[in-house]
């Protein structure tokens, strides 16, 4: 267990370096890319790298194996539809997408195999998840469905233009996060099925609120309602993350 730990360890730190990479658009990490991409899109790619580090490294470092299927069944979602949709692409004539078409089924071949693996493994936390959360979960995984959905049909929801090749992506992951919170709304109602959870989003969230704030200067005029949504969304989910994370003595750090 010790080496599983010590590689979930190093896998966050890789990604992390990535999400960074993506956050600062530097060539290592743009140019694996598909396609040349905008800059609040490379910092939307960064910010879900930067939130799968955050649960990676949290697993890594207290051993909770138990909570990775609700992470594994999250990447095969988002590596099962991207690939079907990067072989489509790749069958309409435009052959460089192959390469990331297997890339993907590998991705979510390998994500199959550690949730049927880890999802054996009983948690080691007793704690019930807050009603709160409960409630916000469900509220999170029903928004994340609708924006997946809307995304993967090239909806204009994002406070700012995308490539339509990106939307269909960035669905695909939306409609991953969704599971990543459902999992746990049938698993026990465990606290360690939110914690992993609640930090991914926190982690999401530092990378967006204040590029999300100052895009308010130059937003589009007809964007402004879906940028207002967003950060609202983000708001909420930092304060609900950083109330159970480190404020309230039944569910924070150390307790």
């Amino acid at each position: 267990m010790k080496f599983l730990r010590g590689v979930t360890l190093v896998s966050g730190l890789v990604i992390l370096l990535f999400a960074f990479g993506f956050i600062f658009r530097l060539p290592f990490a743009t140019d694996i890319w598909p396609w040349e991409d905008g800059r609040y899109s490379y910092l939307f790619i960064g910010s879900i790298l930067a939130a799968v580090s955050a649960a990676a490294f949290w697993i890594g470092w207290t051993g909770e194996f138990g909570a990775l299927p609700a992470g594994s069944l999250n990447v095969f979602v988002i590596g099962l539809t991207t690939s079907i949709y990067f072989f489509l692409l790749a069958s309409q004539g435009q052959a460089d997408m192959t390469p990331f078409g297997v890339f993907a089924a590998v991705s979510a071949t390998a994500s199959l195999i550690a949730f049927f693996w880890s999802v054996k493994i009983p948690l080691k936390e007793t704690r019930p998840m807050p009603r709160l959360v409960k409630v916000s979960f469900w509220i999170f995984i029903v928004s994340l469905f609708l924006a997946g959905g809307a995304l993967v049909l090239q909806a204009p929801i994002f406070p700012w233009p995308l490539n339509p090749n990106t939307s269909v992506i960035f669905g695909c992951i939306f409609l991953g996060d969704a599971f990543y919170f459902l999992y746990g709304m049938f698993r026990p109602s465990n606290w360690h099925n939110a914690l992993g959870q609640l930090l991914s989003f926190l982690a999401y969230d530092l990378v967006l609120i204040i590029p999300f704030i100052a895009l308010f200067d130059t937003v589009q005029p007809e964007r402004v309602i879906n940028l207002i949504a967003y950060t609202a969304v983000l708001v909420y989910s930092g304060g609900l993350a950083v109330y159970y994370l480190f404020i309230n003595p039944q569910t924070r750090f150390g307790t």
